[in-house]
Parts: structure tokens; sequence; C-alpha cells
């Protein structure tokens, strides 16, 4: 499957009726700086969503359409970064009540989450906390294990060994590189499936 377009439709800070019109929703879910926007600029091939060094950019639910090679369309939203929050913007506690209700308090159900986490880093407590809610949830997502370039070769086993063990096979896990596109192709597969 490829991705033939990408456009960027509208930022929300709450309900909206464009949750509800029937296309499919992929949510990128994470903490701040882990590279949701850049993964969603290399998975769609486009520099639609707006990256920055600065945590905690993305203070709003941004929504993007996405559309395929067999013309079909879906919604991929870019949700704000947990854990962070510029004392300029809307506030942590906002953020986290923004992103509590679209992912668990809305009527509007997501066809698949994407989770993304720093390999680096490995899982935080907040990830900790957003995988337990996401499994409690009864959500289906994958996690991706992203920037596996920082990572030496003994490092990347152990970290996503790590990994395994804490989701003990509740999801899939996906090691991933924005830089080299590390199973850029299985995560298109898995995202879609």
């Amino acid at each position: 499957m490829k991705i033939t377009s990408t456009k960027f439709i509208k930022g929300l800070v709450g309900d909206d009726s464009i949750l509800g019109d029937g296309t499919p929703q992929i949510a990128f879910v994470g903490r701040s700086n882990v590279g949701k926007s850049s993964l969603i600029n290399t998975i769609t091939q486009s520099s639609s969503s707006r990256t920055s060094s600065f945590p905690g950019r993305t203070q709003e639910i941004n929504i993007f359409l996405v559309k395929n090679d067999l013309n079909d369309s879906y919604y991929f939203v870019d949700l704000p970064g947990y854990g962070f929050a510029r004392a300029s913007g809307i506030g942590r506690e906002k953020i986290g009540e923004l992103i509590d209700s679209y992912l668990f308090n809305s009527i509007y159900p997501q066809k698949k989450l994407v989770m993304i986490i720093d390999a680096n880093v490995g899982m935080t407590d907040k990830d900790i906390l957003m995988l337990n809610e996401l499994i409690n949830h009864d959500k289906d997502f994958v996690i991706v294990a992203n920037k596996t370039d920082k990572l030496t070769q003994s490092e990347y086993h152990k970290k996503i060994k790590d990994l395994e063990e804490m989701v003990h096979g509740n999801c899939k896990i996906i090691p991933f590189s924005n830089k080299n596109k590390k199973n850029l192709t299985e995560l298109i597969e898995e995202i879609f499936k």
C-alpha cells in the first residue's frame, strides 16, 4: 500500500463533528519530542505535520486527510505530546484532558492507535500509564520504538527485549528510525491492517 496524498484539515481543541463523518481514524500518541510529527511525515512522504525541536509544540489535535493508492481515505490524528507543555500554551492539564477525551471518552472510535516511544530512553512512567490505559480500554494499537538509529547493536537488542517483556504480547512492537526508514513498509502495513 502506498500513500498518495496528505492534506492538513484542521486543529481541534475539543469535540468536533469532523470526527463523526465516518472516515477511519489512525491516531498517533506519545510523549513530547518523541518524533510523532516526524513519523507522520515519514509515513506520508510529506512535510504536512509541523515538526519542532521544542517539546510541547503541538497543543491541538491535528487532523490530516490521507489517501492511498486504493483510493481509501483515512484521518491521521496527531495528538499533543503528553508529559510536557510550554508555559505559554494551554497548559499540561488541559493537554492531558484533550488527549484523554479523544482517546478514552469519545464516541468516535479509532481504527488504530500508534504509540510512539523513544527506543533510546525506553518506557517512562508516563508511557507505562498510557500503555495500561490503551490495554484497559481494549484499543487496537502498535508500539513504534522510534530513534533506533541512536542505539548500538547490543543496546538495540536489550531495549527491544525489555520493551517486549513490558507489553506482555498485548501489541506488536516495530523498531523504527526516521533517518534510515527502518521497517517503514512493515509499519505502514500494520497501521492500515
